[in-house]
């Protein structure tokens, strides 16, 4: 709308703006009015900027307001954006707030309540409405904590900056002049005995109207105080819990959890809750403590903050373990993973709206307490949390920790909180949730790497995608057009006839699906705004996968004949299994068979033959009865022969025992026999073998016939080579291992060329018999 002037009975017009409730806004005289044609409805007063400008640009706020846009054209001058309130009080918005530039051209305010703003050369501007009011009149700094006096003033405590009074635009500062001997300050309460305490590093301030003093029994730093039903002051320190009038500090000693204490709070009941660091919370009643942990399902023994809200229930907040729900004898504990910004909690409040706030290090949160008894009862399992940071007009996103009080609700129904740059307020009533579901829209479908059709400029939206066979890697990104909090929208989705459940992308705005099976579906995303209000419409488009050449119907007959030969194979290879089996079986029992044929043998040939002798020789001695020295030898050859009984029988139960199936055994009891036979007859016997033998199984088969070369070996040394010494020597190699025999006697020229000998013959045969080798030559000399 173009300014003009306006002449009619000397009316000075200098903007007309049709207004949505009926009437019009006329700017006028100097003067902002509305109304109804000839009723004058509401009077906002003179125009609050300078006169040397022009109205050019005006429009209303979704409540009704009035927004007045100036412009400096000529030789006016430019001065920004004047936005009027409820109260009719106007906020100057102009370059000192973020504005590009003040001259106003064309002002327009959206369906989320923003406004947008076209300036003279600085371009398109956003404004959102600050909700939030900043206490002007108070000092910047740390605050800590702060209550509201009887006569609706506030009292405001700042770390290492004393206390000040604030009422309306007015402020007093309390310090070290006014009797506040330490001015790093923790908290501070008015009572409704219209007193009020100031807790310090250093302990405990009255103040008596005029300035503060110290009571002498209050020497601890004191975090928190309150009031409870019965008017009783309660002070929490790092020395114990203090009531007024108290002797002593209730410590440890008396069943306090532990006795840094940060949060008090009492409920209707009675009961006197006390939040600790490292001790978690502590009930007392009836002078009796009664203390709750970890073990009772806290998150965290580090208390920060307590509340009893309206409803009797008891909310507890931690630093680092989130916010605690107690009620009815169960606890519930909330976090970042179900929907908050922050574990580490400062302060605790309710409004007169529903809602809880909760003052943490990362902004204020706001969250309504029907979706925080719902998710306790398992109805749902995220928490729709509205932070509120810098960017929604707070002076700092981190808040007062530490304290009690730190938050209060004024009569007027305002809530105050405390920041790390000042002291905050805001009317809940006003914060209105943003009714507005956003538009959700596909950006782009990603498909192996490679884009498919988005929806920039000109381009169709995607409605169906087909992927083809061995074709992975599916990523598709979404947005929302939630302009008023783009990053705090909430998205959710799913790939409908894939999964049957949404997922919950929270902020992300991207899909990857690595690998999707032959099918139909559709993809489907939904998305909420800062207030959790849902597009349950969403966007969505379909996605055909198509099955690779081995679910086709030739390929299922090729593969089904295929399979009916593989089954043919498989039975015919497990029925060749179970024969090889069974032939391996009666191969076992044959070389059992051969074995029980060898030690029958054995026992026929040695132990039977030698039985024979001793019967003989025994008839032998009966016969020579008459002659002694015949019946002497007789006697001595039988002992001789039962003897070599006795070591043939050794030998044959030695080879039968399955236990000495080892190199360890063949070798312990070869040179055992070496020693004993060598020793009888009158040699030296040395052996030289690893102290260390590895556990290796030999045959039996293999052995027995090891055993026999090496004594026929041992019996010819005695018997053929004249020696004095014997040497029995054990070479290891790699799955091979020589025993070897050598002596110093005369040696056995040719013995290799001389065939007619049996006994190396023999031996021979034996070792060829278990693929061994044997060979005889001249020594080492």
């Amino acid at each position: 709308m173009i300014p003009f002037l306006g002449y009619r009975t000397g009316l000075k017009l200098d903007f007309l703006l049709a207004s949505r409730r009926g009437g019009y806004w006329r700017l006028a005289e100097g003067r902002i009015q509305h109304w109804s044609t000839n009723h004058l409805d509401q009077d906002l007063g003179s125009y609050p900027w300078t006169t040397n400008t022009y109205v050019w640009a005006a429009c209303e706020d979704r409540d009704g307001n009035l927004i007045v846009g100036t412009s400096g054209l000529g030789d006016k001058v430019n001065d920004g954006i004047y936005w009027f309130g409820a109260d009719g009080k106007a906020a100057h918005i102009w370059h000192e707030q973020g504005l590009s530039h003040d001259g106003i051209l064309s002002l327009a305010v959206d369906r989320e309540g923003a406004l947008w703003v076209g300036t003279d050369g600085g371009g398109l501007n956003r404004v959102k409405r600050n909700r939030f009011e900043i206490a002007s009149a108070a000092r910047e700094g740390v605050v800590q904590s702060m209550s509201e006096g009887l006569d609706g003033g506030l009292w405001i405590a700042f770390a290492g900056g004393g206390v000040t009074y604030l009422k309306g635009s007015v402020a007093k500062n309390f310090g070290a002049s006014e009797g506040l001997l330490n001015t790093n300050i923790w908290s501070v309460f008015a009572d409704k005995n219209q007193r009020v305490w100031v807790g310090s590093e250093q302990g405990l301030f009255a103040f008596d109207g005029k300035e503060f003093k110290q009571p002498d029994k209050f020497r601890s730093p004191v975090h928190a105080i309150h009031q409870d039903g019965k008017g009783q002051l309660w002070f929490g320190t790092e020395s114990g819990l203090m009531a007024e009038g108290g002797a002593k500090p209730l410590t440890t000693e008396d069943g306090l959890s532990a006795n840094t204490v940060r949060a008090i709070a009492d409920d209707a009941e009675g009961n006197l809750w006390v939040g600790t660091i490292g001790g978690g919370l502590s009930r007392l009643r009836d002078g009796k403590f009664v203390s709750f942990g970890r073990k009772d399902g806290l998150p965290s023994e580090d208390i920060s903050s307590l509340l009893v809200d309206s409803d009797g229930v008891l909310w507890i907040g931690t630093f680092g373990g989130g916010l605690v729900r107690f009620h009815q004898n169960k606890f519930t504990a909330y976090s970042t993973s179900d929907g908050l910004i922050s574990n580490s909690i400062g302060y605790l409040i309710e409004d007169s709206e529903g809602y809880l706030w909760m003052g943490s290090n990362l902004g204020l949160m706001r969250v309504p307490k029907k979706a925080l008894n719902e998710f306790a009862a398992g109805i749902t399992n995220y928490i729709p949390c509205r932070t509120y940071d810098k960017a929604d007009g707070l002076p700092a996103s981190e808040c007062a920790q530490g304290s009690q009080p730190a938050a209060v609700q004024a009569r007027d129904g305002k809530l105050w909180f405390a920041t790390t740059k000042g002291l905050v307020g805001v009317n809940p009533a006003q914060l209105k949730p943003n009714s507005f579901a956003p538009p959700v829209v596909i950006e782009s479908v990603v498909l192996a790497g490679k884009p498919q059709r988005t929806n920039a400029l000109r381009a169709d939206e995607l409605s169906e995608l087909v992927i083809q066979p061995g074709q992975e890697g599916l990523e598709i990104r979404y947005t929302s057009l939630n302009l008023a909090s783009a990053e705090r929208a909430r998205f959710k989705y799913r790939m409908e006839g894939h999964e049957t459940a949404w997922t919950d992308a929270r902020n992300s705005r991207e899909a990857r699906y690595p690998k999707l099976p032959a099918g139909k579906y559709r993809f489907h995303v939904i998305a909420a705004n800062e207030d959790g209000l849902w597009n349950e419409a969403g966007a969505s488009f379909a996605v055909t996968v198509l099955p690779p050449f081995w679910r086709t119907w030739w390929f299922l007959t090729i593969t089904g004949i295929v399979l009916v030969a593989l089954i043919v194979s498989v039975v015919h290879y497990v029925s060749t299994q179970k024969l090889q089996q069974q032939l391996e079986r009666l191969r076992q029992q044959e070389a059992l068979e051969k074995e029980r044929s060898r030690i029958a043998r054995d026992l026929h040939d040695q132990l039977g033959a030698n039985l024979t002798q001793v019967a003989l020789l025994g008839e032998l001695a009966e016969s020579d009865k008459d002659l002694p020295h015949e019946v002497e030898a007789h006697a001595k050859q039988i002992s001789e022969t039962a003897r070599e009984t006795t070591r043939a029988l050794d030998e044959i139960v030695w080879a039968a025992n399955p236990s000495n199936d080892t190199l360890e055994g063949l070798v312990t009891y070869a040179c055992k026999y070496a020693q004993e036979f060598l020793a009888i007859a009158g040699l030296r016997y040395r052996l030289d073998a690893p102290g260390n033998l590895p556990d290796a199984t030999i045959p039996p088969e293999v052995r027995h016939n090891v055993f026999l070369a090496f004594k026929e070996t041992v019996t010819n040394v005695v018997k053929h080579a004249h020696a004095t010494e014997v040497c029995v020597r054990l070479r290891l190699q790699t799955n091979l291992f020589t025993l070897e025999i050598e002596d110093n006697g005369q040696g056995i020229a040719g013995a290799d060329e001389k065939t007619d000998r049996s006994g190396l013959r023999n031996m021979r045969k034996r070792m060829e018999d278990v693929r061994g080798e044997f060979s005889i030559g001249p020594g080492t000399g």
